[in-house]
């Protein structure tokens, strides 16, 4: 397998997006806190940005400041220290705004500490009235400062980000105007610092391993929103990444076996739950894993509370968010986000083009540097963990146009060298092809050849939804109970009582003599 393989590195596609100099990249900290001074020089030297580009402000040691203190101790001083710095040259647009006609920082990086939300306000105007009665004020602090150069814009509403749907580097895309927006912000420092060295670990050797799909699966206007993860799914498969999706209308399930998790993508559900409520479970080093809700990043310093705080804390290196409710066009398109991210580009530059506004709601929590797939091409440094990842990959640029030749020499790979994760993949590959009875014999074939039991309960669990979208809930039963027959006490066996419950849920308890004396 080893020869077979290796000779196809050469047949795939350079990535070619142009990366965000260190120079360009300005570090903002709040000077209130030692440890987040120390954060922004960690990450500096980290990425070999020049110390001058570090900012302090005295800000609020707080997640909320209000509006009149954004504008005076936040917006009104960095706009100061980039013009005296001579990052900005000023003019004016045809429309007599004020703003960069050119910048030497294309994207500022906030660390924690840096409050990140500003709750909504009524303003009131020179006459005494109250402005747009407060509507629609609030926003993400980051997604304000993304137009930090531009003046007098109204703080109601959204504006149109004109980076959006871009397919070019920001550098080439020429928007002195606009900043793009990082913030390195977790529930503790320790994370923040780990979610730093695990971006550029990984950017070395790339990041490989398996993507979780969640839809919704509600209907009506819920529909774009699974939409977007179908599109991430079909991209999967011509690209060669191992995909899980639930189509089903509840999240995945209590400790469901979401192991080598390199991609995590699912919406809807206000608090963190599924694989995230087992306190064994984390995250493939250099995961990227996002879960859509209106305030997924509310409480972003929080390991418990919505989504992104327990998603770093559970070992991801990056996210995104929103702070307040965003509505579903305008919060970040996952599938945007995704075909960038595999074209190559940074985290932040793949962020910004999947949102279709600013002066809103939207956060980009990580290193925003992070590239973490420039090697899809069979570069990079070589890890073991990622050896049959890679194989697969390897096989799909060969092959993906012949695909019955490219189950073939899967099959044969997975044959020579007893290979779990093959046989897995072909399964799923299978499965996407509408063949479920193919898919079902090789999880089958998969689930003896795991070494371990969440893994083997995996395989259990896909032939159990098989049948469940086939209709044949009794079959689907069945499967589960066999499968607790069969997979030991592990604690992702949660997820199999879970779905029994589903499926086959326990009668209710009898009432009570007393509850029925009182009905009488």
């Amino acid at each position: 397998m080893k020869s077979v393989f290796t000779t196809l590195l050469l047949t795939a596609t350079l990535i070619t997006a142009a990366p965000i100099a260190p120079e360009n990249v300005a570090v903002l900290y709040n000077s209130q806190i030692a440890e987040s001074k120390d954060l922004a020089e960690f990450y500096a030297r980290a990425r070999k940005i020049p110390l001058k580009n570090l900012i302090g402000l005295d800000l609020a040691a707080s997640d909320a400041i209000t509006r009149k203190e954004y504008d005076t101790t936040l917006r009104d001083p960095l706009r100061k220290t980039f013009i005296s710095r001579g990052w900005w040259t000023m003019g004016k647009n045809q429309q007599g705004q004020h703003l960069p006609v050119s910048s030497k920082i294309t994207t500022l990086v906030c660390m924690r500490g840096v409050p990140f939300k500003i709750p909504r306000a009524i303003i009131t105007q020179p006459d005494g009235t109250n402005g747009a009665n407060g509507k629609n004020n609030e926003a993400a602090v980051d997604s304000e400062l993304a137009m930090l150069g531009v003046h007098d814009l109204p703080i109601h509403g959204p504006i149109n980000n004109p980076y959006y749907q871009k397919d070019l580097s920001f550098s080439e895309a020429r928007i002195p105007p606009m900043l793009l927006i990082g913030r390195i912000d977790a529930p503790d420092f320790t994370i923040c610092k780990r979610m730093i060295t695990d971006a550029i670990a990984i950017e070395s050797r790339g990041l490989w391993g398996m993507c979780y799909l969640d839809l919704a699966n509600k209907g009506g206007g819920y529909t774009v929103g699974d939409q977007w993860l179908e599109n991430i799914a079909k991209l999967n498969g011509t690209t060669g990444i191992p995909t899980v999706v639930d189509r089903n209308k509840q999240t995945f399930t209590t400790n469901y076996p979401m192991n080598d998790a390199a991609l995590y993508y699912g919406w809807y559900t206000t608090h963190k739950n599924g694989p995230l409520l087992n306190p064994g479970f984390r995250f493939r080093r250099g995961a990227i894993a996002i879960h859509l809700h209106s305030y997924s990043a509310s409480n972003m310093r929080d390991a418990n509370k919505n989504w992104t705080g327990p998603i770093l804390a559970k070992g991801a290196a990056a996210t995104v968010g929103n702070i307040y409710e965003p509505y579903l066009h305008m919060t970040h398109h996952f599938d945007i986000l995704h075909d960038r991210l595999i074209k190559g580009y940074s985290l932040v530059e793949a962020a910004y083009m999947a949102m279709p506004v600013l002066s809103w709601q939207g956060v980009v929590l990580g290193d925003p540097l992070y590239r973490p797939y420039l090697h899809l091409n069979g570069s990079g440094t070589k890890d073991p963990d990622d050896r049959d990842y890679r194989a697969i990959r390897i096989a799909n640029e060969r092959w993906g146009d012949d695909p019955d030749t490219m189950v073939k020499k899967i099959r044969t790979a997975a044959a020579a060298k007893s290979n779990a994760r093959f046989y897995e993949y072909l399964g799923l590959w299978h499965r996407a092809q509408k063949q479920p009875e193919v898919a079902i014999a090789f999880f089958q074939t998969s689930s003896k050849k795991h070494m371990k039991e969440s893994d083997r309960l995996r395989q259990w669990l896909y032939t159990a939804d098989i049948h469940r979208h086939a209709g044949n809930k009794p079959l689907a039963i069945a499967t589960l109970k066999k499968a607790q027959a069969t997979i030991g006490d592990i604690p992702e066996s949660k997820t199999t009582q879970a779905l029994l419950n589903i499926l086959n849920p326990p009668a209710p308890p009898p009432a009570s003599q007393k509850t029925t004396s009182k009905k009488k």
